[in-house]
């Protein structure tokens, strides 16, 4: 296995560069995600927002089971965020009309609310964040990085 810091001033591997890169996404993922919940409103957690952002972007009337495979958690796990969102009156839970025994979650127009307000209150932290690129570098970095998040998406066995 490849040394993933290589000495300074020597090229890095391909694996070495990789390790590099998601060690990078990993630690600004950890620092976006503690200042995104310090402005969420409405009490919402991370993960509660994450329910809501995914109906949003990419359509509702899923089971648990297939949002829960969606964020690589267990059931049990999005079962207790789906609760805390039913509660709040962002989501609703209904009987799938094809199988009696499964759930469709059902997203509210309180809960888009919801979720736009959240994307509100971050502006101030994404404005902030504008200081670090410069427009043609968030051009080229946008592409990339979903280009990575695609394959990934694509080979979540590996």
């Amino acid at each position: 296995m490849p040394d993933p810091a290589p000495e300074a001033g020597q090229p890095a591997s391909g694996e070495a560069q990789l390790f590099r890169i998601f060690n990078e996404i990993g630690i600004i993922d950890q620092l976006t995600a503690t200042a995104f919940e310090r402005v969420l409103p409405h009490d919402l957690t991370r993960a509660q927002f994450t329910v809501l952002n995914h109906c949003v972007r990419l359509g509702d009337n899923q089971t648990p089971s297939e949002l829960a495979s969606a964020f690589q958690i267990t059931r049990g796990t999005l079962t207790s965020t789906l609760a805390r969102l039913e509660a709040k009156g962002f989501i609703t839970l209904v009987a799938d009309a094809r199988d009696g025994r499964s759930k469709r979650v059902l997203l509210t127009p309180a809960g888009r609310a919801a979720r736009e307000a959240c994307i509100a209150a971050a502006w101030p932290l994404l404005g902030r964040s504008l200081a670090a690129l410069d427009p043609g570098e968030l051009h080229q970095l946008l592409p990339l990085l979903e280009k990575l998040r695609v394959w990934l998406d694509a080979n979540r066995a590996i």
